[in-house]
């Protein structure tokens, strides 16, 4: 009886046996022909689920003879549903997915010059637009300076303890050697990049380009850590106006309409805001950490189209602020002795001139021109500095776009013109640099998985001589979900009185530039990236992205004090260097999405061979958000921000510090929504751990501001679509 039993078990378990097999199937793009790594496979009556390989190849083991459902899904395809019986043999199954008919948002980028969407070209381009771009305008509606700040790798570095006036650190170097853009046009540059970022509304913004590293071969000098280009919004068939009205527990108050409109062959938009800020102070120190200011916004464009060939553009940037910052009692209308006080009177005019004509399939001709004048006054006790600033620039180029070889060039005109109107009329700060450039770039696909960017630039100053500033970009794509960028190229900047160190001392006792004395700065970087896309599934998708940077300025100027009187720019031998990674991280789960970023910036100056860390640079950086969205309905976010200590101009090291942020929105309907944000709201203050002055309140002598001062404040409103 036992010997029979054993016989019937092991016939049962040999049948069961016989009865499975090995199922093989390869997911692949059914236009490319390319595998889909990271699809997910389920049989839906086994509950068995399996995630295709590099290879597009999932595998399942003993699957039991009988007929299945097999669904096979990936983000950005059709999910497909297939009906198999098994036993099926021993072949190997090709599955083609389809992609969905509502494909994902294209993003063309407008800095690199190149008609490709950003996942197809060399130079490396980051994009805040759409939500992120909303969302970061919601916190902070009056400037981008917050846009700008809270990304990696950039960092807003404050110059004035009572003004808030700030500019753009990329990777850690000063502010001067990047260049912000409007539209592709150089309208802050020279004197007039003072108080930029603070007057820069972004209702107006579709989008914000950054490059990191030399973008010198097409914008020219100025580009050697990066650039800022602000994408203004273009006019729709169904525009309209939108309405965004904010208000701060600091009692700020934020106003800004935008209207677009667009009928046949005649577009137009027009920004205006108005911003006001009451004196601030949380430190109940005496000084203001908001300053008393109003400031008005105008912002008219015309689009026209004469034909289906070509575009003409027209545009005008108006801005005028009154600001006023220093002792609290005295700004606020009380009797103060010998107060201490900050005063900036600007005025902003800039036109924009875009002409666009398709010569033909092949060919498009392209006329940019913008004229800027800025006028600016800064008054503190017992002295006042101002001047006006005329500028222009000009630029005709040329592009062909054969199919897998895309050439760009062009020829560029950019003037410069500073007076000086008060301060020291003994050594006035006048200054006039014109600068002549051609350039000449070619994008070219030398296979699918190569693509090569190169280009060459050459400068002409009458001052400074002739710059060569050549440029070379890789792109390596051995799949769709791994993508490998190794660029690099040369920059130089011209010498400039007005940076970030002059902007500190308000420009007294600074000596003009003499051109005979000092050379351009001079500048070799080169970026290495790498981008991984890896979906689990259609509801769970990883990116991750790795930037290894290194770049090199040759004898950088250093402002010097001569003798305990005059401050002025020499330029011994010697290397400013910045190098590090930058890492970000983006989880997306259904509603979900999780940003994680860390910076590392080791920036060193080399002078005579002695070598020294780069004053007010977090060496580390961690920049982390989380976002639960529901699509027109509402979202919440919750951001922490950490700072690693910073050296100090004046020796010290300055605290590390977080900075924690939530906000939320709530649409109540199709046209309007109403938003909160709780900004910085452990209120981190570098007057709460550490000092902004030293000296008495009538006569204080400002320290490096490396933290928030302005610490915890809400803000809230609403935004209305009409």
């Amino acid at each position: 009886m036992k010997l029979l039993l054993g016989f019937c078990a092991l016939f049962f378990w040999s049948s069961l046996g016989f009865g499975q097999e090995i199922y093989r199937l390869k997911i692949i793009d059914e236009e490319s022909g390319e595998a889909i790594s990271g699809a997910t496979v389920q049989i839906k009556e086994l509950k068995l689920g399996e995630v295709s390989d590099g290879e597009g190849i999932a595998v399942f083991e003993n699957v039991p003879n009988g007929t299945y459902t097999i669904e096979i899904r990936f983000l950005g395809f059709e999910t497909q549903r297939i009906k198999r019986t098994f036993p099926v043999g021993e072949t190997l199954e090709i599955i083609e997915l389809h992609h969905e008919e509502e494909e994902m948002e294209v993003v063309m980028i407008q800095s690199t010059r190149s008609s490709r969407v950003i996942e197809d070209i060399p130079t490396r381009v980051e994009v805040i637009a759409g939500e992120e771009l909303a969302e970061k305008g919601y916190m902070k509606p009056g400037d981008i300076r917050m846009l700008l700040n809270e990304s990696t790798g950039i960092q807003t570095q404050q110059t004035s303890a009572t003004s808030y006036n700030s500019s753009i650190r990329i990777q850690g170097l000063d502010g001067k050697y990047t260049q912000l853009l409007r539209d592709g046009l150089p309208l802050y540059s020279g004197y007039s990049g003072g108080l930029s970022l603070m007057q820069i509304p972004p209702l107006d913004l579709a989008q914000v380009e950054v490059i990191k590293g030399s973008a010198s071969t097409l914008y020219g000098g100025g580009a050697i850590a990066g650039l800022v280009n602000l994408i203004s919004k273009r006019p729709e068939e169904d525009g309209g106006i939108d309405l965004m009205i904010n208000g701060t527990s600091a009692l700020g108050l934020d106003v800004s309409g935008f209207y677009s409109q667009k009928s046949g062959k005649i577009g137009t938009t027009v920004f205006a805001s108005y911003n006001k800020g009451t004196a601030y102070d949380p430190a109940s120190i005496g000084l203001t950490a908001i300053p008393k200011f109003d400031r008005f916004t105008v912002n008219p464009k015309l689009f026209w189209n004469p034909s289906d060939q070509s575009e003409l553009i027209v545009g005008l940037n108006w801005t005028t602020e009154e600001r006023l910052g220093g002792n609290l009692a005295f700004i606020q209308g009380k009797e103060v002795t010998d107060p201490y006080f900050e005063k900036n009177i600007t005025n902003r005019i800039s036109t924009q001139l875009d002409y666009r004509l398709e010569i033909d399939e092949n060919w498009d001709f392209q006329f940019i021109n913008s004229f800027n004048i800025f006028e600016r006054t800064i008054s503190i006790p017992d002295y006042s500095f101002g001047g006006n600033q005329f500028a222009s620039f000009s630029e005709l180029n040329l592009r062909t776009n054969r199919g897998k070889s895309e050439w760009v060039g062009g020829v560029n005109l950019w003037t410069e013109k500073f007076t000086q109107s008060q301060g020291n009329p003994d050594r006035p700060l006048d200054y006039q640099l014109n600068t002549f450039g051609a350039f000449i770039q070619n994008l070219w696909e030398i296979s699918p998985q190569w693509t090569m960017e190169s280009g060459l630039r050459v400068d002409t100053q009458q001052d400074y001589g002739t710059f060569a500033l050549p440029k070379l970009s890789l792109m390596y794509e051995p799949t769709e979900l791994l993508t490998f960028r190794l660029g690099g190229g040369l920059g130089y900047k011209s010498p400039t009185v007005f940076t970030e160190e002059t902007e500190r001392l308000t420009f007294r006792q600074v000596l003009p530039i003499d051109p005979n004395s000092l050379e351009a700065e001079r500048s070799a970087g080169i970026n290495l990236d790498a981008n991984y896309r890896m979906a689990i599934g259609e509801e769970l998708v990883l990116n991750t992205n790795v930037l290894f940077f290194t770049t090199s300025i040759y004898n950088p100027l250093i402002l010097t004090l001569n003798n305990n009187t005059f401050y002025s720019y020499t330029q011994p031998e010697g290397q400013l260097q910045t190098q590090g990674v930058e890492v970000n991280m983006k989880w997306e789960y259904k509603d979900f999405k999780l940003f994680l970023g860390y910076t590392f910036s080791d920036v060193s100056q080399t002078i005579q061979q002695i070598k020294t860390p780069f004053p007010l640079v977090a060496k580390h950086r961690l920049n982390n958000v989380l976002m639960y969205e529901k699509h027109e309905n509402f979202r919440f976010g919750l951001e922490a921000y950490y700072f690693s200590p910073q050296v100090l101009n004046d020796g010290a090291i300055g605290q590390s510090y977080w900075i924690f942020g939530f906000m939320t929105e709530k649409n109540l309907g199709e046209r309007f929504s109403v938003f909160l944000n709780f900004e910085n709201f452990l209120d981190a203050r570098q007057t709460r751990f550490d000092t902004i002055y030293t000296g008495s309140l009538a006569d204080p002598e400002f320290r490096d501001i490396y933290a928030p001062v302005d610490g915890f404040v809400i803000n809230g409103g609403f935004k209305l679509r009409l």
